[in-house]
């Protein structure tokens, strides 16, 4: 598979496969996983620091990571990335780690924070910075 879209294309698949409740951060306006997500029948939220309008099935909030409002991550049994800044991981971390939530964080080339996370192959390279201890279950 390659072309235009592979990267989000291979991330909306993997976390649909294994997720049920799902919020993307700093989505800007590329949906294309959280549409991948929607049309696997998961819940996602998308969220950005900035006013974004998304497709009418995708749900949009506006929220900064590094003051976040944790009613937005309570639910989610996955917090995820593309691309996100790294001066985002710790809060993305916190985030994460406050609601018991996995993070998985797709980077920009060869960034990586801390340690790296586990890796995870799904096409491309996801990070896993936190695992979270519920048990997932997709329906």
């Amino acid at each position: 598979m390659s072309g235009y879209k592979h990267i989000e294309q291979c991330i909306g698949r993997y976390i649909g496969k294994k997720y049920n409740k799902t919020v993307e951060v700093g989505s800007g306006e590329n949906f294309t996983a959280a549409i991948i997500l929607k049309e696997m029948g998961r819940s996602v939220l998308c969220i950005d620091i900035k006013p974004i309008s998304g497709p009418d099935e995708i749900d949009v909030a506006i929220d900064d990571v590094e003051k976040p409002n944790f009613h937005l991550y309570q639910e989610a049994d996955c917090i995820y990335a593309i691309r996100p800044g790294i001066e985002m991981m710790p809060d993305l971390i916190r985030v994460a780690t406050v609601v018991g939530a996995d993070l998985l964080v797709y980077h920009l080339g060869c960034e990586i924070y801390a340690d790296g996370g586990e890796i995870i192959n799904c096409g491309v390279i996801l990070r896993r910075y936190v695992r979270s201890q519920k048990e997932k279950r997709v329906d």
